[in-house]
């Protein structure tokens, strides 16, 4: 059997691999804090029909080998933290993170999920929530007679109540970075969970060491690149029909070779 076949069907499902991961990518145009991912691909391996450097000869050696690869495989689908762009909402429960950084989220299972989506709300005990209802962490409850709502870049939350000039503090809102953020395990609705090779969560308050500042009235964009991933589906395109080309050679090849008389 011919090489070829295997190899290039290894091609084809590659790209086929590869077009799922774009169409994801401009899926989520529009998901507020949204990641993209890129495909990451690696060669099989190879049979060495004349391994290089071997002796050709009285004191002469092969300077270049025969080897014949397999084809190609997935070896990771990476998440590229990049910063997104800033939108103007002038929403007081929109956060955007300037920097580094994810939000912590409770979630139903006593869990920690962390996020870069900061379109927060209110449920009906004055708790900020993501648009699922987990509650941010830590917890911040806004009283039901609040008039307006400051969250300063450090993360201080402050409102104005009814009949009281003076902003009172009511919590800060802290912020966590891993040494790997593309090791997080994607669970959708925004989240994150940490894994053994996103390195153990660190916390702390905006804008310390190592920690971006928050920006409110604003939400960070998606950070897919329309045209980036538009120019990458033509190229997976055109690669999955060439490899489905060289399947279709080895084939007719094959065919003139049974069609053979002595």
């Amino acid at each position: 059997m011919m090489r070829a076949l295997y190899i290039s069907a290894s091609g084809m499902e590659a790209q086929q691999l590869n077009i799922d991961i774009i169409s994801n990518n401009l899926a989520n145009v529009n998901t507020s804090g949204f990641k993209k991912s890129r495909g990451d691909f690696q060669d099989l391996l190879y049979q060495t029909i004349r391994m290089a450097g071997a002796p050709s000869g009285t004191g002469t050696q092969v300077p270049a080998g025969i080897q014949i690869g397999s084809g190609v495989r997935s070896a990771a689908v990476q998440k590229i933290f990049t910063q997104g762009d800033f939108q103007n909402t002038q929403n007081a429960l929109d956060l955007a993170i300037e920097g580094e950084g994810f939000f912590q989220i409770s979630l139903p299972d006593g869990t920690t999920g962390y996020t870069r989506a900061g379109a927060f709300k209110k449920d009906n005990a004055g708790r900020m929530v993501t648009s699922d209802g987990y509650t941010v962490e830590p917890a911040i409850t806004i009283p039901a007679d609040t008039l307006n709502i400051t969250v300063s870049a450090n993360g201080i939350v402050s409102v104005l109540q009814a009949g009281n000039p003076i902003p009172t503090e009511i919590g800060t809102i802290q912020l966590t970075r891993f040494s790997n953020p593309s090791g997080l395990n994607s669970i959708g609705r925004n989240l994150f969970l940490e894994t053994a090779a996103s390195g153990e969560a660190v916390t702390g308050n905006a804008g310390e060491l190592g920690f971006g500042t928050l920006a409110q009235g604003f939400l960070e964009s998606s950070n897919v690149n329309i045209a980036e991933e538009l120019v990458n589906m033509i190229i997976g395109q055109r690669a999955y029909e060439i490899n489905s080309k060289a399947i279709q050679t080895a084939d007719d090849m094959m065919r003139t070779s049974n069609e053979l008389k002595r």
